[in-house]
């Protein structure tokens, strides 16, 4: 059944994840009447329904607790070899990490990927590759399985332009500040409203090392509510071993990791070190989105809606205002839409990620003013979509660390972050983790596996030997390919697991026009929206530069602690072929086969710009096209720069609505 929504609100946001609940909780707390509308499915009561779905899970990828539910539903069959369900049959797909295989099968994979050229080499900076990152559409949005990190980028992240002649700079700042500058007290409220655990004098010295006075300039103070989360034993043996070395002139030492997670009992419990904060923490010790959307809820004047899928943005061709946002309901995922209604308010604020949000605003093509989709009168909705990709490597250390304890990182390199080596080459920061290799070789169950079954998939259980000419072999009294039980089994799987070492290397993606989102010709979800097509590559020897440094540097922190080196070389890419032939998340270049991950960091697809021809937002967060049109969230980043973006995320929702109530109060 059709409604019309009255009375009119103030704000109508699309998406209830971190930006728009901290939208709909600032706005709120002024007095405004707030609507969201959401996608998925209500906040439970409480996690135990999704705990539950992740342990019977046969893969506890980053989105197995979470409905919808596409882990393994199905029986496996020879054109659907993971069993994953085909998106077309519900109301609210998203794209998974089992799909990543599956890129080129519309029955199975979301997205739909624009056709490889015909005859690529495999070092060819043309190659389209599967998109890595995952996200859900469920309430409280991809915080439910983020991992927690909550950095602050670096001043010289936002003039990548202008300091080092690649890619593009942040908008400019106001008031003679620059962009950062009028951004570091949004990162101060940011880091309070998340309730971050921090080390302060730490970060102190790693912003005098890029030259950032700690209370001058920049006002960087750092005043975190809790002190930081203590590191782990395999954060020490990194500490301990690698203090002599350098990497392009910047000296590399270990930094504890602030973390959006309790380091002391408050609101929310303290952590207790479950180490599977992705794909969920079970005691909610990390912040996720709930939170304050709980939060925004608690003040009386926010409704939200769930299972109501916005559809279209409605625009008055004389004035160019946004008039409403069209809907569709549900309320089974595989069910027929069970109402429609149109939504009002003063002012718009689309907050459904860099995926949704591109998506929502192409299919949003029946004005006559903008038959490209709404705000995208410069072409550049959906465009440069990027995310830090990534590279693993592995190995195992000369005494035991302990992994798989506490957090699933806690500390890292940053130091590395910024440098004149910007100008040839992507920077990164090393996450080291406290997952031993679940994510690089799918332990514990494939050394497991290789030990009882007389495998070597992990190289523990054979005769090869690794780049440095090293033995592989973890026992070399054993044969190789050895079939063990019983003790032997057990004290040849603990001597392992407890010397496991994974370092991943977050590498920065330059925005890249072709690198976007469009809608599919041809696949549509069950409510008969067109999903997503993603263009996907990794074209510059910038970023590929990168690439093979991590490689290089993974090598000497390696023998710095007197390690054994496991990373595995990954296999050469097919890149023609029938689609169980083609490579998804391989590339060659300079004779070297790499792999690159996901790091779940989508982000560019509505960027801010101080130029309404180049970006699709003014530097307020507000579309060039619509006065009363907002977008918050990942997509409104020129460039990726070098931390994880969650922090950034919310100071930028914070500033934008600031901005969204001087408007309000004006209108």
């Amino acid at each position: 059944m059709s409604t019309s929504d009255s009375p009119e609100y103030d704000a109508v946001i699309v998406g209830a994840g971190i930006a728009g609940a901290l939208v709909a909780y600032k706005l709120a707390e002024k007095g405004k009447k707030v609507l969201i509308l959401e996608s998925g499915p209500a906040v439970p009561a409480d996690r135990s329904g999704y705990m539950e779905t992740f342990f019977t899970a046969n893969a506890k990828t980053p989105e197995s607790p979470y409905p919808p539910t596409t882990q393994n539903p199905n029986a496996a069959t020879d054109n659907n070899p993971l069993g994953l369900p085909d998106p077309s049959t519900e109301n609210t797909p998203r794209y998974t990490v089992l799909q990543i295989g599956a890129w080129r099968q519309p029955q199975q994979c979301y997205f739909t990927y624009t056709p490889q050229d015909a005859n690529v080499s495999p070092d060819s900076p043309s190659a389209k590759f599967a998109f890595a990152s995952s996200y859900e559409r469920i309430g409280g949005g991809t915080t439910w399985h983020w991992l927690g990190t909550t950095l602050r980028l670096f001043p010289n992240d936002f003039e990548l332009k202008t300091l080092y002649n690649v890619g593009v700079d942040w908008p400019s700042g106001a008031n003679g500040n620059t962009f950062y500058q009028n951004l570091v007290p949004y990162y101060e409220k940011a880091t309070h409203e998340i309730g971050v655990a921090g080390d302060k004098d730490q970060m102190v010295q790693l912003y005098k090392q890029f030259n950032v006075s700690p209370n001058g300039e920049y006002g960087v103070n750092y005043n975190f509510p809790m002190p930081g989360i203590v590191n782990s034993t395999v954060d020490f043996a990194f500490s301990n071993s690698i203090t002599s070395l350098t990497v392009d002139g910047n000296p590399v030492y270990v930094t504890s990791t602030p973390q959006g997670r309790n380091s002391l009992p408050g609101e929310r419990r303290q952590c207790a070190g479950n180490t599977n904060c992705i794909p969920i923490c079970p005691i909610q010790a990390k912040y996720d989105a709930t939170v304050t959307l709980a939060k925004a809820m608690q003040t009386g004047n926010v409704e939200i809606r769930y299972k109501t899928v916005a559809c279209n943005i409605q625009v008055n061709d004389q004035t160019h205002d946004i008039c409403g946002i069209d809907y569709l309901q549900y309320t089974e995922q595989t069910g027929i839409a069970t109402g429609k209604g149109v939504a009002t308010g003063k002012i718009y604020v689309l907050a459904a990620h860099a995926i949704e949000t591109p998506k929502l605003l192409l299919m949003s093509n029946q004005s006559k003013s903008f038959p490209n989709g709404v705000a995208n009168s410069s072409d550049q909705v959906g465009r440069n979509l990027m995310d830090h990709i990534m590279y693993l490597a592995w190995g195992l250390a000369k005494d035991p660390v302990y992994a798989y304890r506490g957090p699933l990182s806690t500390a890292g390199v940053e130091s590395v972050r910024d440098g004149d080596f910007r100008k040839q080459r992507s920077a990164y920061r090393i996450e080291i983790g406290n997952e031993g290799w679940q994510w690089a070789a799918n332990d514990p169950f494939t050394t497991l596996a290789d030990f009882v079954f007389g495998q070597n998939t992990s190289q523990l259980n054979g005769d090869s030997k690794n780049q440095q000419g090293q033995p592989l072999r973890f026992n070399p009294s054993l044969p190789a390919n050895s079939q063990l039980f019983g003790k032997q089994l057990v004290e040849t799987l603990n001597g392992v697991y407890i010397r496991q070492l994974r370092l991943g290397y977050l590498i920065e993606q330059l925005p890249d026009p072709e690198n976007r989102v469009q809608l599919s010709d041809t696949e549509k979800d069950h409510l008969g929206l067109p999903r997503p097509k993603l263009t996907y590559r990794i074209q510059e020897d910038y970023v590929r530069n990168a690439f093979v440094s991590a490689k290089k540097v993974s090598t000497e922190i390696f023998n710095a602690m007197g390690a054994i080196e496991y990373t595995q070389e990954a296999a050469a890419p097919v890149l023609n072929g029938s689609p169980s032939e083609v490579t998804s998340t391989n590339f060659q270049y300079k004779g070297t086969n790499f792999k690159f991950y996901g790091a779940g960091h989508i982000v560019g697809t509505y960027r801010m710009g101080d130029d309404k021809k180049t970006s699709v937002l003014n530097s307020r967060q507000q579309s060039w096209d619509h006065s009363n049109l907002y977008m918050v969230g990942s997509g409104v980043f020129p460039t990726i720069a070098t931390g994880n973006p969650t922090l950034t995320i919310a100071a930028l929702t914070l500033q934008a609505a600031d901005n969204m109530l001087k408007d309000l109060a004006n209108a």
